[in-house]
């Protein structure tokens, strides 16, 4: 999943005060803000505060107070309705963090344990050979493909009509995984779907029911729900744009009835709610936050800030709870700073606006940076990446691909060895050991090198808590007759659907019968790379006499799916 940037903006004129420790929220008054504050707060905000375009609500949560909430921008573009706290937007996925609070609230009622196998609840997954627990649903860890790209790969586009049982439809047919159960990670938004689905197994109750019951209701939080029928009305709701051109904009098209991983519906007054019991719990207890916001472990090492639905990890120098969501024309963000008891909303109903950036702004006019007093930069001299000989890295040079299409390029530059990344950046390695070379700026960071002198040279590359294997290819250009072994039908069973590689202008291009075609680009003998974001790296299988027999689609959130070839063009 890609590192989040961080725009952060310093202020020294305004400090966030501190309440005493120890005191309670209830009684408390909400402070004024210093005047100064609002105004720079709409500066922030400006750019999406047109008087014909969509925008965003804004809230700042301190206390147990909302002590700003504003709207910019337009609601609904067509009737001129402004953008307000109270206007309705889809979370996308900060729903994620609602389901996985509804598995805890039913484990404190004893209905079950996040080590419970999957299966004890849902009798129609298929039987995958392995032991996938609720836990594995919550942190990503259960290998289980993720349900966007497979029903993209199949032929549905996110803007078709997409319900609940359609997905679980899909995933009952599943055949493999992405990983192990517990020994990677990887986002997958099918594990809060089949969340979702252990809710109404467990209780009874749909994950819509069940949350208003149980969370919604209890918080006074009346203008949400998880949204399960894209028919349904809601009073108050935004609309969803995508920018066409400067100052233009078209309707963004959500026909998805989907809930678990994303659906939810709510506004900036009822989010504020939800913040405050983060750290003033009225929905459940102290023990629920903190299992919800544990990050995850796997093979006994921190595999990411990643928890249960939502995410742990620190800015400013400060504990921070945070996730987005990003869906149709939806954009949002929401952060927590548990120790500070503040909080800050950003939802936008335009496509391209960036909601973590502008909360994370927002949150800078409150607090104060204190990060850079406690990391001192370290020097080191790059003198010692010098290599007196490169000769041994002969082998090593050239160009490697991972199964999930992740590309380096190694290079010896005046006397210095270097990987470069597809974007053409240059970082600098420093051997550390044997084969083993570490990134010069970050030596967490390293590649061990293998094989040399033979036809098949690997390098692993770990980092903390990860690891991938690349391989090294030829970037020898093929002919049109080499080409011509993978054109043919290929057919995927667990999704029944065919696509068929062709032949074109001395290129390779993948089409089915939903998309426009896309051209393919060929690394090495095995590696085909084309411009689907849901199929984008295409692995290709072969017999024991070296013919084709199919590819196995690898590449962002879906491995190991086999596609059969049928027919040789």
């Amino acid at each position: 999943m890609p590192n989040y940037i961080r725009f952060i903006l310093h202020y020294t004129r305004f400090i966030l005060p501190f309440i005493v420790l120890g005191a309670t929220l209830k009684g408390v008054v909400a402070q004024t803000l210093p005047p100064e504050i609002p105004g720079r707060i709409d500066s922030l905000f400006n750019q999406w505060n047109k008087a014909a375009g969509p925008g965003c609500a804004v809230g700042v949560v301190r206390n147990d107070s909302l002590i700003f909430s504003k709207g910019y921008g337009l609601a609904n573009v067509e009737f001129g309705i402004a953008n307000t706290p109270a206007t309705i937007f889809n979370m996308a996925s900060v729903s994620k963090q609602f389901t996985a609070y509804s598995i805890l609230l039913l484990e404190r009622q004893g209905k079950l344990r996040l080590d419970d196998d999957i299966h004890q609840y849902l009798n129609w997954f298929p039987d995958l050979k392995e032991r996938i627990t609720i836990r594995n649903l919550l942190n990503h860890t259960g290998g289980i493909r993720d349900q966007w790209e497979l029903l993209a790969t199949a032929g549905t586009e996110l803007e078709d009509v997409i319900t609940q049982e359609q997905i679980i439809k899909i995933l009952s047919k599943q055949q493999g995984l992405n990983f192990k159960p517990g020994t990677d990670w990887s986002y997958t938004n099918s594990g809060f779907t089949l969340l979702a689905e252990i809710v109404w197994s467990v209780s009874g109750q749909t994950l819509r029911q069940f949350t208003d019951s149980a969370i919604f209701r209890p918080l006074g939080m009346k203008n949400t729900h998880f949204h399960d029928d894209y028919k349904e009305i809601v009073p108050n709701r935004s609309s969803s744009y995508v920018t066409t051109g400067k100052d233009h904009y078209g309707i963004a098209v959500s026909g998805c009835s989907n809930v678990g991983p994303t659906g939810l519906f709510s506004n900036i007054d009822d989010m504020s709610k939800w913040i405050m019991n983060f750290y003033a719990p009225v929905v459940g207890d102290e023990k629920e936050i903190l299992e919800l916001t544990e990050p995850v472990l796997v093979n006994g090492e921190k595999k990411r800030n990643y928890a249960k639905g939502i995410v742990a990890d620190s800015l400013f120098g400060q504990k921070r709870y945070q996730h987005g969501g990003v869906d149709v024309g939806y954009q949002s963000f929401v952060s927590v700073y548990p120790e500070l008891k503040l909080g800050f909303m950003v939802f936008c109903n335009l496509g391209n606006a960036n909601a973590q950036r502008m909360n994370e702004q927002l949150a800078s006019l409150f607090i104060k940076d204190v990060s850079k007093r406690q990391h001192k930069s370290s020097q080191r001299d790059s003198a010692r990446a010098i290599l007196a000989n490169t000769g041994r890295l002969r082998d090593y040079t050239g160009d490697y691909i991972a199964d999930d299409a992740t590309h380096f390029r190694f290079v010896v530059k005046d006397q210095k060895f270097y990987g470069v990344t597809p974007n053409g950046q240059y970082h600098l390695l420093i051997r550390t050991g044997a084969d083993v070379y570490a990134v010069f700026a970050d030596t967490t960071s390293y590649f061990q090198f293998s094989g040399a002198g033979t036809n098949r040279v690997l390098i692993d590359e770990y980092w903390p808590g990860n690891h991938l294997q690349f391989e090294k290819y030829d970037t020898a250009a093929k002919t049109d007759r080499q080409l011509t072994a993978y054109t043919g039908a290929y057919y995927c069973p667990e999704l029944d659907c065919n696509y068929r590689i062709g032949l074109k202008d001395h290129r390779l291009f993948l089409s089915n019968a939903k998309y426009n075609d896309s051209p393919l680009t060929v690394y090495g003998d095995d590696h085909l790379v084309d411009g689907f974001w849901w199929m984008n790296h295409l692995h290709i299988m072969r017999d024991t006499r070296n013919r084709i027999t199919g590819f196995e689609l690898n590449g962002n959130r879906v491995m190991h799916l086999k596609f059969v070839k049928t027919e040789q063009r």
